[in-house]
């Protein structure tokens, strides 16, 4: 049976959804992730809050095929809004988000609901295709195909407004087109699937960036070095190189040919690799540091993407800026100081994430931040949020200096950085004696999540407490390591 996620894993790449249909113990080996655990999440709320669109209709709790005969009831006693029905004809199911039925029960509407701002071209038009064609053979006439996501233009006041938070696209045209070639897929999918030995050779991510790889890559592609030509920096943008390289089985960086052509940051990431020497370009590093006006303040935010706008003046995935922690160095000389900012309640953190920022920080110093572009936003915002606050942000983010660019600019290059300039990758090559490894919290999906449980949670004032304590020493290590950097720069250049 060929279900309407496999066939969007299977389009991804062919061999992870075999392997999810064959041998389940490899595909879900790993745990999931803080982030994906949260796209769950988030899909889940969004889709309970989408339903209210349609006060008549009437759920399908069961799940997977134990919800086809409740599906089958609801049909014959003529619902005409149903949530969740489940469809399974020719081997192919699919359970519908929003199914709308005519009044003489051989016609429907279609209603997928995704939690985006917007329809992605690359698996949504897809999916409610499968849905789509599934539906045509159950017998039913499908007269339109309709997309629900949210609306990035919305901005909450007051009670959330369902009709202005949701956007209902009518892609039915878009699909109708795409039906021969879906049904075609579909079939190849199922027979591929229904395969009893498990299909030789690579899987499909073999041309695609690390950062694409499926879950079960390492099971399929034993034979791909840990560290290769799949982790050059942004190779999965060039893909005619990625396939002359794979397919010429030059698979680690000795085997990248000395005359391709590749971009600056990936000839400094093989270079660096191969002759085991970093790139330290010490007068562009003085240029950058002698810019720096002290006192400095080292500072970095920790944010909630909530895709249901919680608070007025926000809008769908807009950031809550609920964390701070800030580091301020006098002199090249003095010790840092530290102070931080944590709201653990249940409102809105703006005004007393604004209050504090004036508290710490002075009017005059370099802001030293790692990849201004988040702060300048979150910055912007809280200026739109608290319009008393927009001369002291606009002063802020003027005074703001990205540490960052020193490692994107190239002037400081390890082979250890392995193409990035994450502070991750940077930090242990720097100043090797910090880690987040011993951290309960050691990244900021992680960081925003926990948030969430403390402010929308059952918790015990114990757990709260040590949940808020880890938050602290997670934000903290950012901006002490930013220090650190910048110190180890200094060091090197004076």
């Amino acid at each position: 049976m060929l279900t309407k996620t496999n066939y969007i894993i299977w389009r991804d790449c062919h061999k992870n959804a075999w392997l999810k249909v064959h041998k389940p113990d490899i595909y879900f080996a790993n745990e999931l992730s803080a982030f994906e655990q949260s796209i769950i999440e988030t899909g889940n709320e969004v889709e309970l809050l989408a339903r209210k669109l349609y006060p008549t209709g009437v759920l399908v709790e069961e799940k997977g095929q134990e919800a086809i005969a409740p599906t089958q009831k609801l049909l014959e006693t003529g619902e005409k809004t149903i949530f969740q029905p489940a469809f399974e004809i020719e081997n192919y199911f699919a359970a519908v988000d929003v199914l709308k039925i005519s009044e003489d029960g051989k016609r429907c509407d279609i209603f997928e609901i995704k939690a985006t701002n917007e329809i992605d071209k690359k698996t949504h038009f897809h999916d409610v295709a499968f849905q789509t064609i599934l539906l045509k053979k159950y017998g039913f006439e499908v007269e339109t195909v309709n997309l629900i996501h949210l609306n990035p233009e919305y901005i909450r006041q007051g009670e959330i407004d369902l009709g202005e938070l949701f956007m209902i696209e009518d892609v039915t045209e878009i699909v109708e087109k795409m039906l021969p070639e879906v049904e075609a897929e579909m079939e190849l999918a199922l027979n591929y699937i229904s395969k009893p030995d498990e299909p030789n050779g690579p899987c499909d991510c073999i041309y695609k960036g690390r950062s694409s790889h499926c879950t079960t890559f390492s099971y399929s592609n034993p034979d791909i070095p840990q560290y290769g030509i799949h982790d050059l920096a942004r190779i999965g943008l060039s893909k005619k190189k990625l396939f002359e390289l794979v397919d010429g089985n030059k698979l680690t960086l000795e085997d990248v040919p000395t005359d391709m052509e590749l971009s600056d940051t990936q000839k400094n990431q093989i270079w660096t690799y191969l002759y085991d020497k970093p790139i330290i370009s010490k007068e562009s590093i003085s240029e950058e540091l002698d810019s720096l006006i002290f006192p400095l303040y080292f500072l970095d935010y920790e944010t909630f993407p909530s895709a249901i706008p919680r608070f007025d003046n926000y809008s769908p995935y807009q950031q809550i800026p609920f964390q701070y922690s800030l580091h301020v160095l006098d002199s090249p000389e003095s010790e840092p100081k530290h102070f931080d900012f944590l709201y653990t309640s249940s409102g809105d953190p703006s005004q007393e994430f604004v209050n504090a920022m004036r508290e710490h920080i002075g009017p005059t110093g370099s802001v030293i931040v790692w990849h201004k572009d988040f702060e300048c936003g979150r910055n912007k915002e809280l200026a739109n949020r608290i319009p008393d606050s927009k001369s002291f942000f606009d002063n802020l983010n003027e005074r703001i200096y990205d540490l960052e660019i020193v490692f994107k600019k190239q002037y400081y290059v390890h082979k250890d950085f392995k193409g990035s300039s994450s502070i991750k990758k940077v930090l242990p090559v720097l100043a090797p004696t910090l880690s987040y490894k011993t951290l309960n919290i050691r990244e900021g999906g992680s960081a925003a999540n926990s948030w969430n449980v403390i402010v929308s949670g059952e918790l015990s004032d114990k757990e709260k407490a040590q949940i808020a304590q880890d938050l602290k020493d997670y934000c903290k290590l950012d901006t002490y390591a930013m220090y650190a950097i910048w110190h180890e720069l200094y060091k090197l250049v004076n």
